[in-house]
């Protein structure tokens, strides 16, 4: 009992080493949460392009590009992404989260383009033909009726892909972000203890994840609910 208290008092009491934690806290959910509102935004766009392209054949260099954009960010390793901005493309930014929010939404956005994408292309396409004979133009269709169809069919996965992006922060180190992993590590390397930060950072993102899980479970109720209605 005298050891796991004498682990407990250096990993978070002595120095204050407590706010090392809630700074690297704190920009973990910085990171996460602004990531994945660029990344969502980035998605949407792209897969748009890619429906509005496979629909009526225009928008060929736009397609080009978002491909292009899909494949670079989905087959390269986050880590070399933000490597590759932080030491090579955004040299200027000397705040490392600043770097890590827009590497990670950067590529959060090729993957929410593929799941959005699918979540449109799920839509019966009479939606489609039903707006145009309204005199809606594609466009308008596409924003009026398929997106927020296509988004509530699409929320798990997006819900999914946060829960994701959440626990890929923890390689934001790389860059010299102080972020929760990091944070423990510090804290490990001054106080040769092991145990009391390693463990305590792993709970703190599994309550996370399962508290982001528990939300997802309630609104795909509400959403079930507004179905049957």
């Amino acid at each position: 009992m005298a050891a796991f208290q004498e682990g407990f008092y250096r990993t978070f009491i002595n120095n204050n080493y407590y706010k090392v934690f809630l700074d690297g806290f704190r920009a973990t959910i910085t990171i996460a949460v602004f990531a994945v509102l660029i990344g969502v935004s980035i998605g949407i766009i792209l897969a748009v392009i890619k429906v509005y392209n496979h629909r009526t054949g225009k928008m060929k260099i736009a397609r080009l590009f978002a491909e292009l954009y899909v494949t670079v960010f989905r087959g390269t390793p986050v880590i070399v992404q933000l490597m590759i901005l932080y030491y090579l493309v955004l040299i200027d930014i000397k705040s490392g989260v600043i770097v890590a929010v827009i590497g990670f939404g950067l590529n959060s956005g090729a993957y929410v383009a593929e799941i959005v994408r699918a979540g449109i292309m799920s839509i019966d396409t009479g939606q489609t033909e039903a707006g145009r004979s309204l005199g809606l133009t594609e466009l308008m269709t596409m924003r009026y009726i398929i997106m927020p169809q296509a988004i509530k069919n699409t929320l798990p996965a997006l819900f999914n892909e946060f829960i994701t992006l959440l626990k890929e922060t923890s390689v934001a180190g790389y860059i010299t972000v102080i972020d929760l992993t990091k944070a423990a590590d510090l804290v490990r390397s001054r106080t040769y203890q092991a145990f009391f930060p390693l463990i305590s950072v792993a709970l703190v993102y599994l309550i996370m994840v399962v508290g982001l899980t528990a939300l997802q479970g309630v609104m795909e109720r509400k959403l079930q609910k507004s179905d049957r209605r």
